[in-house]
């Protein structure tokens, strides 16, 4: 990025940013509190935000109505003017005013604006001499469903100049508190201005995580277009004009989370400029011109450099946010005061503890910020076009417009738009999928269509959209000229950049222990200041001087809340994730294990996760005619293998199909029907497609000069068809090869068996089919074959070729787990050559005659089936989400044991509309018995009489419901909300879940109160691995640094080592925080019992307890193993619960009832003297120190004893270090 806009002196009056959103991230900023997430602060709510105003008015557009329609599955209701108090470890934030460019590299993510100002509330605007002018500006960060308020402010002369002096008075104490509680600081120096005149900005999520932002202000000689474009403007303005040509005298810039926004002038608010076109680009002709230097000067600063650069704080600036983190503020008051108390060895130790913590959080900082900056950084040279000829420059020189050849490049280094050639790209860094993508040069079509006012890109323009990050695996020019591309977004903005911030930036967990931890420390703060006022009274009546009376009872408060406790709390937790390592299974995100301990809810993907990869032929099936009635079509006996004999000369009559002419169509089909390419001699492609090929035995061959048998091919030339298939070896001469049983001819009358690809319609999700249009060496003709999805097939075929029992045969495949594809054909007649390319698809697509189906089959993993019947066991709810077939999801299901196999299953049918439709009608059929339904409400079942129908044998039969990607989405937008409760909470299956769908599912069950685990391996599974209360990925792709836990071993017995690994290491944070909270009321006991004639503990005997018994005997707690079998109930999460309140007072009631006890006992001995009091002395050797001293000390090991659970979470105390159960 350019530089950063400078931070005012406002920043300087308290502090930088939290990172709130850091934690658990894999990028943990420095601003991530170093011991447990006990010392995170609660959030603040901000006072400036009216809870009464009406939100809806501030977002609008189509992403905004969208996201109303699903309120109903929305996890965080906000209301743009109503911040939720959702989030525990979420802080506020600030910013040093000797921290010009480091605030707004930390600072950045993806935010899409939806204000619009003539429909927004009187309280927005103010008026400025006579104008309304808006102060605040609320937008939408699309891809993590977080909304932002933006809030314009200035300096108020007099607050500021007060709170200066309060600061210089408090010698830096007011300055501290305004570094945390920044809202505070906000409302009591600041002043609201105009966005456009603010000296600084105010940035609030509904994480109630505050950031304080400088604008940048430079002069700018450009137009409106040259920074927002018409798409972007329509989304904002009801209506033209847009007015992009009028000039605009200079730019008002802020980088927020690595996203610049740009000050509109006329819409008075802040819009992105990631989202931006250039109205010029109509033709790719105008495109191949480049860029001119003053554009490119322009655009440089409108945009920034092309670098995904993460910043990376000094170790100074790392020092001294960690220092200034209220626990080891706390911590330094501590040291302080023990000094000063003639506590120096305890202090010493203390400090050096401290400082080693410290230490340890500033190098894994330094450490994740390094893996992450070199993950994202990245710089290569690069031809580009600049003032009409080509030179070498910087890819950090790219802006968008460039023009750049790619001939020699291994990595995208932006977004960009092929303009000529054709190459091939490996995605796996964005998809997780190593599957090869073909992309194609640009058309005038598709740019006057492109739209780049979306967080992402439909399919028939991805196909043309090379994605920065990507490795670039094949590239060819046309006609001897290199292949070119256009730069589209650079930086931050780009796809890889999205993925970046998506790391940086991870959604704020909302735990409940982690809320409770904070009250139970609130609630011993309390006993702490009321132990304070009793000592105080009783120095006192004492008579010991002010400062030792003052020294010793705040060292109460330091007893009551002990230094130990953040780092005895993270115990369990790291040791947790170091036997996960041991198993393969790494974690980036340490706060997710413990939640792991309470998922009640586990998504699964199918392919991949639950089932193996790869698909094999399980046979083939074609058409022939019924035998008795010639007029019937019908399917021929399945086909295990290709006969060694086909006629491939003979064609297939709509009218009267054979076996033989069929099988002649079905194998040209499975011949020339993919997407499949050649890289390095190696073929490579869509693994279906790789099988289906590869089952033929035949040989592709690229522009006659590299076959997938043998390589390239030396001097041959490149003929006009760019891909051929032939048979293998001198096979594909007719007289030799033995399929055919054509009449043989003479020697030079044979003609070699070649069909060459002319033209290939790529595969479509929303069509759910592909074709190819191919000519036969020597054929005057042309054929058509498509392949796709046996429903969609219906639609695009002719009535008679359809045989009488499709459904049945479809039906007997999909429900026994098989994967079916359609095949189809038809002879292209009357096209001429030159006139091939402008067909339309679906001029080509229609009145074909159905060939067949191919089978094939998708072995379960063999782990699968145990794997799941030890999560329901525990009953823990298993869900499967897949993009595939729901009958096919079924079938899987039932073999897995998803489901129970007797157990009714109801798919959704629509009788009316479709899922786009608010009227659509939806009804719920049984897959298993004909004519039985579900309610359309309720969804509970009923007989045909409407009536609820009972099980035979009493109760109501087990039943599911198994959801199609349609159904969710109508019932989502356009359903009730109980409707949508009941499908979630029946719904065992969900097919044709597209990525985004996906990802709602996982946050609409949030909703219902599940704790959410999520599994896959694939594209489609990123953001709900982000979604998810945890994700586990069985991707060793990048996309899989997204999720918080990845696995080795790519099965799904992954996730039952993390669930007991995470059970685990919460009771042992549950054990451990009541480990602490017992020891310091222990110790408070003694203290307060000693300090009644002016006594204390020695500085040795603090010494001793703390590190010689209370850190070693939580270590050798948090040691313990996982319980190797999942109980069939979750560990509690809440600390105020009766089982564990009942546990912590029954033992502060004995422990402390003992120490009484001893105290009273020691007093009733006939040999005992009570002690001479010195109130100038210590007063420490006598006979209470002593005894309550031994007594505490064993108290100290057997509520250790008590505290350390065993089973059924945890493996027994005594097996610490033993076999299996060790614990590192």
């Amino acid at each position: 990025m350019s530089k950063q806009p400078t931070t005012s002196t406002c920043a300087a009056a308290y502090g930088t940013s939290h990172g709130a959103f850091m934690t658990g991230s894999s990028a943990n900023k420095a601003r991530r509190d170093s011991a447990a997430p006990l010392i995170h602060s609660q959030p603040i709510p901000s006072p400036s935000i009216s809870t009464t105003s009406s939100p809806t008015p501030l977002i609008d557009g189509p992403t905004a109505r969208r996201r109303r329609r699903r309120s109903s599955t929305s996890r965080h209701g906000f209301d743009a003017l109503t911040p939720v108090n959702d989030s525990d470890d979420g802080q506020s934030s600030s910013e040093d005013d000797d921290d010009d460019d480091d605030q707004s590299d930390d600072d950045k993510t993806l935010l899409l604006t939806h204000a619009n100002p003539t429909s927004s509330p009187e309280h927005m605007f103010i008026d400025v001499e006579g104008e309304s002018c808006r102060w605040l500006q609320a937008l939408y960060l699309e891809e993590e469903d977080v909304h932002v308020n933006i809030r314009g402010y200035r300096f108020h002369p007099v607050r500021h100049l007060l709170y200066r002096l309060g600061v210089l008075l408090t010698f830096g104490a007011v300055w501290l508190l305004g570094r945390w509680m920044p809202t505070w600081w906000i409302h009591w120096v600041g002043d609201p201005v105009p966005l456009k005149d603010a000296h600084w900005l105010v940035f609030e999520n509904q994480y109630q995580q505050v950031e304080i932002l400088r604008p940048l202000r430079e002069f700018y000689g450009g137009t409106l277009g040259s920074v927002f474009s018409a798409q972007q403007l329509k989304r904002e303005m009801a209506q033209p004009p847009y007015r992009l040509e009028e000039p605009l005298s200079h730019l008002i810039l802020v980088d927020y989370r690595y996203v610049r926004l740009v000050y509109h002038p006329l819409l008075d608010k802040f819009l992105m400029t990631g989202y931006w076109k250039d109205e010029q680009w109509t033709s790719v002709k105008q495109l191949k011109l480049g860029l001119a230097t003053d554009k490119y000067l322009q655009r440089l600063s409108v945009f920034g450099p092309n670098l995904i650069h993460i910043h990376e704080k000094p170790i100074l600036k790392l020092l001294t946010d960690e220092v200034l983190n209220p626990f080891y503020v706390f911590q330094i008051g501590s040291i302080i005061l023990w000094s000063l108390d003639n506590y120096y060895y305890y202090a010493f130790c203390i400090f050096l503890i401290s400082a080693f913590s410290i230490i340890q959080t500033l190098l894994e900082t330094k450490q994740t910020l390094k893996r992450t900056q070199d993950m994202a950084r990245f710089e290569c040279p690069v031809r580009a076009f600049r003032n009409g000829s080509w030179r070498m420059i910087s890819s950090v020189d790219l802006v968008p417009g460039d023009l750049m050849d790619i001939n020699e490049l291994a990595l995208m280094p932006c977004d960009a738009m092929l303009v000529s050639g054709d190459c091939i790209l490996n995605e796996s860094m964005l998809t997780g999928e190593s599957v090869p993508v073909a992309k194609f040069p640009l058309t005038d079509l598709v740019l006057r269509k492109l739209n780049l006012g979306g967080p992402s890109l439909p399919a028939e323009q991805a196909k043309h959209f090379l994605f920065n990050g990507t490795k670039i695996v094949r590239v060819r020019g046309d006609n001897n000229i290199s292949a070119t591309a256009v730069v589209i977004r650079t930086g931050f903005n780009t796809a890889k950049g999205a993925l970046v911030r998506s790391m940086l930036f991870p959604k704020p967990n909302n735990f409940q222990f982690y809320r409770d931890s904070f009250r139970f420390i609130g609630v011993l703060s309390i006993i702490a200041i009321l132990g304070f006022l009793v000592s105080s009274i009783n120095f006192i009546r004492l008579g010991i001087d002010a400062k030792t009376m003052v020294l010793r009872a705040l060292d109460l408060i330091t007893i009551v809340v002990p230094p130990a406790l953040p780092a005895t709390m993270s115990i369990g937790t790291s040791f947790a994730i170091h036997r996960l390592k041991n198993m393969g299974i790494f974690c980036i995100s340490p706060p997710r294990v413990n939640i792991g301990g309470k998922v009640d809810c586990m998504c699964f993907d199918k392919t991949g996760t639950l089932t193996e990869d790869g698909l094999d032929i399980h046979g083939i099936q074609t058409v022939t005619t019924h035998a008795d009635d010639p007029t019937t079509k019908a399917f021929a006996p399945e086909m295990k293998r290709l006969p060694d004999q086909i006629d491939l000369t003979s064609q297939s009559s709509s009218a009267m199909p054979t076996s033989a002419n069929s099988l002649a169509d079905m194998l040209r089909a499975m011949t020339t029907c993919h997407s499949l390419k050649i890289v390095h001699g190696e073929l490579m492609g869509d693994p279906l497609d790789l099988k289906m090929f590869e089952f033929t035995g035949w040989e592709l061959e690229e522009s006659g000069t590299v076959s997938s048998s043998q390589g390239v091919r030396k001097g041959a030339k490149v003929g006009i068809m760019p891909t051929v298939v032939r048979p293998p070896g001198d096979a594909a001469r007719q007289d030799n090869y033995p399929l055919t049983m054509g009449t043989p001819h003479s020697s030079s009358e044979i003609t070699p068996i070649e069909f060459g690809i002319i033209h290939t319609f790529e595969f479509v999700s929303s069509l759910r089919r592909m074709s190819v249009i191919v000519r036969q060496l020597s054929s005057k003709s042309m054929d058509v074959f498509v392949k796709g999805a046996p429903e969609a097939m219906l639609d695009i075929c002719t009535p008679e070729s359809i045989p009488k029992d499709y459904q049945q045969q479809l039906y007997w495949y999909t429900h026994r787990g098989y994967r079916v594809i359609a095949c189809a054909w038809r002879q292209l007649d009357g096209v001429k050559w030159h006139k091939l390319h402008k067909l339309k698809r679906h001029e080509v697509e229609c009145q074909l005659h159905f060939i067949g189906f191919i089978i094939f089959e998708n072995k379960l993993k063999p782990r699968t089936t145990m794997a799941l019947t030890t999560l329901r066991n525990a009953r823990i709810r298993q869900i499967m989400c897949t993009g595939d077939n729901v009958l096919t999801a079924i079938s899987v299901s039932r073999e897995c044991g998803l489901v129970e196999q007797q157990a009714e299953i109801y798919i959704p049918k629509f009788t009316r509309g479709s899922s786009t439709e608010a009227d659509s009608a939806l009804v719920w059929e049984s897959v298993i018995t004909e004519g039985r339904q579900l309610d359309s409400d309720s969804l509970l079942p009923r007989s045909s009489s409407t009536q609820y129908y009972e099980h035979p044998f009493g109760g109501q039969r087990q039943y599911y419901v198994a959801v199609t990607g349609e159904a969710f989405r109508w019932v989502v937008d356009h359903g009730s909300v109980d409707l949508l409760g009941r499908m979630l909470i029946k719904g065992a299956i969900y097919a044709r879940m597209s990525p985004d769908e996906k990802q709602e599912l996982v946050v609409a069950l949030q909703d219902l109160g599940y704790c959410v685990g999520f599994c896959g391996d694939g594209a489609n599974d990123c953001g709900a691995l982000k979604a998810g209360d945890i994700g586990i990925s069985l991707s060793e792709a990048e996309a899989s640094v997204a999720a918080p836990f990845t696995s080795n071993t790519l099965d799904i017995e992954c996730v039952i080592d993390v669930i007991k690994q995470g059970r685990a290491a919460l009771v042992t944070s549950f054990s451990c925080f009541k480990y602490m909270a017992l020891y310091s009321l222990i110790q408070f006991t003694s203290v307060t019992l000693l300090y009644a004639f002016g006594s204390n503990l020695g500085d040795f005997q603090f010494l001793y307890i703390d590190l010689f018994l209370i850190l070693p005997i939580a270590v050798y707690m948090g040691y313990t193993d996982a319980w190797p079998h999942l109980y069939h109930q979750q560990p509690t999460a809440s600390l105020v619960s009766k089982k564990v309140l009942t546990s912590l007072f029954g033992n502060i009631i004995i422990n402390t009832g003992f120490q009484f006890l001893a105290y009273w006992m020691i007093h009733k001995q006939a040999w005992y003297t009570p002690p001479t009091f010195d109130p100038d002395g210590e007063n420490i050797a006598c006979y209470e120190n002593t005894v309550l001293f031994l007594v505490s000390s064993y108290q100290y090991i057997l509520v250790a004893v008590v505290f350390s659970v065993g089973p059924p979470y945890r493996q027994p105390l005594w097996t610490n270090g033993k076999g299996k159960g060790e614990g590192v």
